[in-house]
Parts: C-alpha cells; structure tokens; sequence
C-alpha cells in the first residue's frame, strides 16, 4: 500500500506543476488559484456540515493551527509556484528548486523533532538533491530573459512548505485528513479570492483551456498530490516523504517534454537514473528500521514502544515521525 501510495503521490504532485503552466497560459496566478479553490471549499464545507463526527472534540486552538498550516503549505507554497512559471521559470527549474525541500528539512527534523536521520538517508538526500540539478540543468539554461530574481520565488515556496510540514508534525492533536483539508482549502480560498478581488482579477475568463486547468488542478493536485502527502507523512514520516520529493523534478521533466515539448535529453534521463537510486537508498533504510523493530518486538514480547524505558534510551526511528502527532 505504501509503494502504490508513494508512486499516485509523486503523480499527482508533479501534475501541480504542469497544471500552473496551463492555468498560467491563460489568465493570472490569483484568478486560477481564486477558481481552484473556491468551488472545492464550498464543496468541502457542505460535507462537512452534514458529516460532523469527524470534526467533534477539536478545539479553537485545533483549528487554528490547521488554518496556519493551510496558509503555509497551501497559499504560500502554491503563489510562489505559479508566479515563478508566469515570470518564465520552467516547471522543470521550478521543481528543482522545491526538490531542495527534502535536504533542508532533513537537516532540521533532528533539531525540531528530536528524529534520528541515518548516515544512509542523508546520502539518498545528496544522490536526490543531484539528480535533480542534473535533470534541470537543460531547463535552467534555456531560461534566457528570465530576471535572477525570478528563480528565488519558488524558493519562498518551497521554505513555507518545510515550515508548514515542521508545524503540524509538532501539533500533539490528531486531525482527521478530511479535516484538515477543508480547513487549508477554505483558508486558500479566501485569501485567494480576496486578493483576485483586490487586484480586479476575480472574474473568471470563458476559455476552455481555464477551466480545463481548474479541473487537473482540483482533482489530480489537490486531492491527489496534497491529500497524499498528508497521508504519508502520518504513514511514513517526513524523511521518507520527502525522499520521494525527489522524483517530482524528473518526473515533471518527463511530463513537460511530452506535454509541451520541454527539453529532454541525455542529461535528464541520468538524472532521473540518480533520482531512483537515491529513493532506493533513502527508503531502504526505512525498511531496515521497520524490521529491526519487529525483531525486538518479537523478542520482548510486545511492541518496542510498549516500554517506556526502550523508548526513551534507543536513537528515534524515522517513521517516529508519523507518530508524533498523536
């Protein structure tokens, strides 16, 4: 289940990327993101209001932190993605620059989460880290006129995701997925609509081209890509989720060559090789972890975490991670 979860996740989240370069053909970042979310937030709210079991015991504090995180790794993640391709970033570039996300909170699960990361997952980190740079090295240097500036955008993005990610693995309540996703879509939504109706922006064009973003975007990149990773972060943890962020600068390579006739050439089709490998090797370790601890669990008879003592003298495993919520 992991394995097909991990793979419809990297599907679905490159597709973000190539659906920002349909919408951004078409109509401003505000006015796709406005439209993407307004319709899925309404539709979010009314299921929400008739199933209501899901949201009882959750305090305004609760809520509150999900409204942040949805600010973070919704509004702020997503503005920054579709501004960069408007300004002529390619979606490849883009994804390079996010593929850096698994590096950085690598470096900071161990500070801000007390969670171990091995010698053998940071080098799946740096193979990632440069696969990525060598699938979008064609990219990057067909970007002429693009301002240096420009390639700092999705660099913000890529920062509010870590800080989104970091936020809720603190958060000791446990929120149901469905929760949590119509409190972050009906967070975007408004502040979406607010600024499209602040810039005249709201009124929606009558291509079809728009529309048939909106779609791709809602069903594959959000419920797809966004739903997923909150899913897997619980499942997996973040190192291991954020191996597979890896994959997405490739993957989007592929799919934008294909789509819009992107470049691809020898150097992507190394980059995607180096990409796979540093998955193998990141996840390998998680492997290994999981059965260390059956083995210890079959030995004291009963879960490792059962003892409290066990629990608090040996190194904290990866998936710990996915735990912690709760």
């Amino acid at each position: 289940m992991n394995v097909l979860l991990s793979l419809a996740f990297v599907l679905c989240w490159s597709s973000g990327f190539i659906g920002a370069k349909l919408g951004a053909g078409s109509e401003s970042a505000i006015t796709v993101l406005m439209w993407r979310f307004l319709p899925l937030a309404v539709v979010l709210v009314a299921v929400a209001l008739v199933a209501r079991g899901a949201w009882r015991g959750l305090t305004a504090r609760d809520l509150t932190r999900q409204a942040v995180v949805g600010l973070l790794s919704q509004s702020g993640y997503l503005l920054s993605v579709y501004h960069a391709i408007q300004l002529g970033v390619s979606s490849g570039t883009t994804a390079l620059v996010d593929g850096v996300q698994p590096l950085v909170a690598g470096a900071l699960a161990g500070p801000l989460l007390g969670q171990y990361v091995s010698g053998r997952q940071w080098i799946g980190l740096v193979l990632g880290l440069s696969g990525v740079a060598v699938v979008t090295l064609a990219d990057a240097a067909a970007g002429a006129g693009v301002p240096w500036w420009a390639y700092g955008v999705p660099l913000l993005g890529m920062s509010s995701l870590v800080a989104a990610t970091f936020l809720e693995s603190r958060s000791r309540s446990r929120v149901a997925p469905p929760v949590s996703l119509t409190v972050h879509c009906a967070t975007s939504a408004v502040l979406f609509s607010a600024l499209a109706a602040g810039a005249g922006a709201a009124a929606p064009p009558a291509e079809g081209e728009f529309w048939l973003a909106v779609v791709w975007l809602v069903v594959l990149s959000t419920f797809g890509g966004y739903g997923l990773y909150w899913i897997l972060l619980k499942r997996s943890g973040v190192t291991a989720v954020n191996t597979l962020m890896f994959l997405m600068a490739p993957v989007t390579a592929v799919w934008g060559a294909l789509m819009f006739g992107e470049p691809f050439d020898v150097r992507t089709a190394l980059g995607l090789a180096v990409c796979l490998l540093a998955v193998v090797v990141g996840r390998g370790e998680e492997g290994r972890t999981r059965a260390a601890a059956a083995v210890r669990a079959g030995r004291e008879g009963g879960r490792p975490s059962d003892s409290p003592a066990h629990a608090r003298h040996r190194p904290p495993s990866p998936r710990r991670l996915g735990h912690a919520r709760r």
